[in-house]
């Protein structure tokens, strides 16, 4: 059994009540927040108060589906859970977790039961056609169906809001809590001056966004990519990395 953080507490209740009010609500929080662990609480929730509510937790991912479970019935150690996935379709659990690229195919999305909470992990993906189909599903078969998401991102590159599917964020725990009440270790940042001011000069241009062309057409030069792998070759070679670059063929 896994017991919550006062932090995460607070955010499990100001989920619920927002999701009581307003029938949907989104819930921010960073890498390390636990998100996971406070979905199910939230679901948790609900599921107790009735025995026939019904939930569908949808996320992008089979390795999402599958830690989205498994941590489910580590804090709900009493609900049955079922899944929707290429090789399995089964919803005889209280609260199923479901593939969207899965779910979304017609025929799969035929077999939808009655829904009273669907619950969309990493909800910076919800604009994409095949999560609206399965929105769009929920609520022709329940009106009143409630929509909850969580993500880290909020912001979607292709600036599509989450307010079609939004009208409230519930709550946002910030990186900076976490770090102030030591449940997560204070990063150490390094920089590499390659190109600031004309990135400074691109961005003041496009009225704050950056153009993911114009990015390219500047950061991927040899000269630079040189500079910043010289730079993490000296701080972390021994360390595993993660590189974000502006286009595919600057990765």
């Amino acid at each position: 059994m896994i017991t919550l953080r006062p932090r995460q507490i607070e955010f499990v209740e100001r989920s619920i009540e927002a999701l009581l009010k307003h029938g949907n609500t989104l819930g921010v929080a960073p890498t390390g927040a636990g998100k996971t662990i406070m979905l199910s609480s939230v679901i948790g929730h609900f599921c107790m108060v009735n025995p026939n509510f019904k939930v569908c937790v949808v996320a992008h991912r089979k390795e999402l589906t599958e830690q989205n479970n498994d941590k489910f019935e580590k804090v709900n150690q009493s609900l049955s859970t079922s899944v929707v996935n290429a090789e399995v379709k089964d919803w005889s659990g209280q609260v199923t977790f479901a593939m969207v690229p899965t779910l979304s195919k017609k025929g799969t999305l035929k077999t939808l039961p009655h829904l009273d909470l669907l619950v969309i992990d990493e909800t910076h993906h919800v604009t994409a056609k095949s999560y609206i189909k399965i929105i769009a599903q929920a609520k022709e078969i329940n009106p009143n169906v409630m929509i909850y998401g969580i993500t880290a991102t909020p912001q979607r590159g292709d600036k599509s809001s989450l307010g079609q599917i939004f009208n409230n964020c519930g709550d946002q725990i910030f990186l900076g809590e976490l770090i102030e009440s030591n449940h997560l270790v204070e990063p150490i940042t390094y920089s590499v001056d390659v190109a600031q001011e004309k990135l400074m000069a691109l961005k003041k241009k496009n009225a704050g966004d950056y153009s993911e062309r114009e990015v390219a057409d500047i950061l991927d030069q040899a000269v630079i990519v040189d500079e910043v792998i010289r730079h993490w070759k000296a701080k972390a070679r021994d360390r595993k990395t993660v590189i974000f670059c502006s286009t595919i063929k600057h990765a």
